[in-house]
């Protein structure tokens, strides 16, 4: 393994540089995590994925190359190690985390997800709406898979229906370290109207499954707060605010003000310095309306 000790800094190099796809690349960089031997974070622009260097080989987790050469990837884990990339895991099936991943195929990684992320990657194939690039699983999960790689023990966890109905906590015992992508965001607003497949009650039961494993640090799949990791209290902030929102959106939907009276008085003071507060919780408020106001 060569040495990292710091961030590195990639250049992206695409073909016709200078054109605007070049002048406009998103800057990318790794950084190894501190108090680990081999556990990197990747960052591509606006989003991340780990990967973990072992004695035999890489585990790297979403491509992130969504609209992106997916090069810099891994130039990265290059930069890092030769040893092969032999896994790249799936967080859930959105495609601005796991699209791009065919140079990865084409290095021999095998691919994981969970059952319903493929079921949901075949159909939407069936029907020509899923974009190039993007490569089917060779392995499925259901509740819970461990991979073991050299020294290294990494587990794939469901936790229930949240931000997808497919999406995989990525536990490292040994480190206690957590990947979490998209639903359990650090000190920021749920995604616009909460789009998941889920009641909204769901979604706080997996926030509770997810706080209830042994981890210490959570690597999330976006650099919220300053690009910091999360923490347990991080976790129970999110439930706590779910379950305040839910219990305010439900007193309106009482009262009839759902949806659009509720979008526009709702309001959660201690949560007003979270980003996207402002332009997110109307959003967040209308998916419980759906809820307490419509039971869908």
């Amino acid at each position: 393994m060569k040495a990292l000790n710091a961030i590195i800094t990639l250049a992206i190099f695409l073909i016709g540089a200078g054109t605007a796809a070049a002048q406009n690349a998103p800057p990318v960089s790794t950084k190894k995590v501190d108090g680990t031997d081999n556990v990197y974070v990747f960052r591509y622009g606006g989003h991340q994925s780990m990967f973990i260097v072992t004695s035999q080989g890489v585990i790297a987790t979403d491509p992130i190359s969504y609209l992106r050469p997916a090069k810099p990837y891994i130039d990265a884990i290059k930069a890092v190690t030769d040893k092969p990339i032999k896994y790249v895991i799936y967080s859930h099936h959105h495609y601005d985390h796991i699209a791009g991943g065919q140079p990865f195929k084409d290095l021999g990684a095998t691919f994981i997800a969970h059952r319903r992320a493929k079921e949901r990657l075949l159909e939407l194939k069936k029907q020509n709406a899923l974009i190039a690039d993007i490569v089917m699983p060779d392995q499925v999960v259901d509740d819970k898979k461990t991979i073991k790689l050299g020294d290294t023990t990494l587990e794939l966890i469901y936790v229930g229906r949240n931000h997808s109905d497919n999406s995989l906590v990525m536990r490292l015992p040994k480190e206690k370290l957590v990947f979490v992508v998209d639903f359990a965001p650090i000190e920021t607003i749920q995604f616009r109207n909460i789009p998941d497949n889920a009641s909204p009650l769901e979604y706080i039961a997996s926030l509770k499954k997810l706080a209830a494993l042994d981890w210490d640090r959570l690597i999330p799949g976006h650099p919220y707060a300053g690009g910091r990791y999360g923490t347990k209290k991080d976790v129970e902030d999110d439930i706590a605010y779910m379950e305040d929102l839910s219990a305010e959106v439900k007193k309106a939907a009482d009262a009839g003000k759902c949806f659009d009276t509720a979008m526009k008085e709702v309001k959660l003071p201690k949560y007003e310095k979270w980003a996207n507060y402002e332009t997110g919780l109307s959003a967040n408020v209308e998916r419980f309306c759906y809820w307490w106001g419509r039971g869908y």
